[in-house]
């Protein structure tokens, strides 16, 4: 049988045990046990177990690392948790943890869990961590003069006012990579002083040389979107731009159409993501289980970008109303979600067992907002189980073409998918429309009444005339005419009666 797990008194006393007997140095401090047992530390400790629990850790790491690590915390400081220096205090007890000489992995976990802990004393004193310090850019700004780096940083500022706060340092470095690139080779390659001293054909080469490296046009296309935008910009900083470079068109790309799952790939998934909760054995795999079933029903029945799942708060979730508030989307701009009863209640489960973090993000892993990479990676899991490729955009895809194929309007499609042109949601009425095909197996089927009554008078005759019934032999018997006519030799013409005789009989007809 298992043992009872400790209260949260006897996870102090055995760490303080523990401090006491492990071999130190003669000189570093020892704890000794404190007079009195403070009541608060065992609250604290009690609410830090709940929050564990909350964030998806197994029962075994937290008796055995996150517990007793806090514990050291506690026990080495010998003050109430709401005195601790979390600057100073949290790094004694890493100082402390090093000096037991243990394994490189025991101590690297240790440090790991204190980091968790002074997370939860932050949250618990309503401190949030946030990490605004820039990313470092120098590597962009190499090979460029100063006044180039000057401009485009007064670019970026322009261009800053529209990006997702949490991206912010995601977006610098796609910023300076899809922006410095083109710049850095001309300058490389070429005498040039001026943006007035490019010429078309230098840009030109440079195109020439990313395809012949492998790029995609696409992505060699955005780099020239990038590079004229920003050519712009020097114009209205009356700088003289030749206009051809304006004018530069570049490689043509294949018009792709979205990638979306069939109906039945969809249901495999789900299916799967249904189940896995009931299948989870611990609560934390339960938790994780539930968290991977709502982002993809919010994916799929909500037609989300990744990005809008990874920030959506509780304040924009209206479960009563089955809506949600995608605020600040792509382009800034908000829109209303409407959820089905199966998306509901996805949620809902999850949100009860959500526990608490340092935000109101409705998804939290580990105690802390889940990035978007995590929802693609679970996701990618669950399509291997299945062996279907999934991606969270080709779920927004896929709700796209069953909305289409359902009867839904295009301009109400573009106000779910929050796309500013319309251009960008009729792309969804070439991908998989039934509307469509009907029409086109319409048509098809008056080309063939039309063709068969053709060779009916020519080959088979009063016996075929009957096509408005819809009979299949009589669908047959124009196919053995058409063979009839084009037959060479005597011994198939024989054959091709033999079986126009057979379903004449069939048909029961003489």
């Amino acid at each position: 049988m298992s043992a009872e797990p400790l209260t949260a008194a006897q996870e102090y006393d055995r760490a303080l045990r523990r401090a006491r007997h492990h071999r130190l140095p003669p000189d570093y401090p020892r704890p000794q046990p404190s007079a009195a047992w403070s009541a608060e530390n065992v609250a604290l400790l009690d609410a830090y177990r709940l929050w564990l629990q909350s964030g998806g850790a197994s029962p075994d790491c937290i008796r055995h690392l996150y517990l007793p690590t806090a514990g050291h915390v506690l026990g080495l400081n010998l003050k109430p948790h709401p005195a601790l220096d979390l600057a100073a205090d949290v790094e004694r007890t890493a100082d402390y943890l090093r000096a037991k000489q243990m394994g490189a992995s025991w101590t690297h976990n240790c440090l790991v869990a204190l980091d968790r802990f002074r997370r939860f004393l932050r949250q618990e004193r309503g401190q949030v961590a946030v990490n605004l310090q820039p990313p470092n850019l120098e590597r962009y700004h190499e090979g460029l003069p100063p006044w180039l780096v000057a401009q485009l940083t007064r670019y970026q500022h322009l261009r800053q006012a529209n990006w997702r706060p949490a991206r912010l340092k995601q977006a610098l470095r796609h910023f300076w990579s899809g922006h410095s690139r083109l710049w850095r080779w001309l300058f490389q390659h070429y005498a040039i002083d001026e943006p007035r001293d490019i010429r078309r054909q230098q840009v030109f080469d440079y195109l020439d040389q990313r395809l012949a490296a492998g790029y995609a046009p696409s992505s060699v296309n955005q780099e020239l979107r990038n590079f004229q935008a920003f050519l712009q910009f020097l114009q209205e900083q009356e700088f003289l731009i030749p206009q051809g470079l304006l004018r530069l068109k570049g490689p043509k790309q294949p018009e792709r159409l979205p990638r979306f799952l069939t109906d039945e790939q969809v249901c495999r998934l789900r299916d799967d993501l249904d189940q896995r909760p009931a299948e989870a054995g611990t609560p934390g795999q339960r938790r994780d289980a539930l968290l991977d079933r709502a982002a993809f029903y919010l994916l799929w029945h909500g037609g989300l970008r990744v990005s809008e799942v990874e920030e959506l708060r509780l304040e924009d979730i209206d479960l009563p109303g089955r809506r949600l508030v995608v605020r600040g989307g792509k382009g800034r701009r908000d829109r209303a979600i409407y959820l089905t009863d199966a998306a509901v209640r996805a949620v809902q489960e999850y949100l009860a067992v959500r526990g608490r973090g340092p935000t109101e993000h409705v998804f939290l892993y580990h105690n802390l907002p889940a990035s978007k990479d995590l929802f693609r990676n679970r996701l990618k899991a669950a399509g291997e189980r299945e062996g279907v490729k999934v991606t969270p955009h080709r779920l927004r895809h896929t709700y796209a073409t069953q909305l289409v194929n359902a009867g839904c309007r295009i301009t109400s499609l573009q106000k779910l998918l929050g796309h500013q042109r319309l251009n960008a949601t009729m792309v969804y009425a070439r991908v998989h429309d039934r509307t469509v095909a009907a029409d086109y197996y319409a048509a098809m089927a008056v080309i063939e009444k039309q063709l068969y009554q053709q060779l009916g008078e020519t080959a088979v005759g009063a016996d075929c005339r009957e096509w408005e019934n819809g009979g299949t032999c009589h669908r047959l018997l124009a196919l053995v005419a058409a063979l009839d006519v084009e037959m060479v030799s005597e011994k198939q013409r024989e054959l091709v009666q033999e079986i126009r005789r057979g379903l004449l009989a069939l048909s029961g007809e003489r």
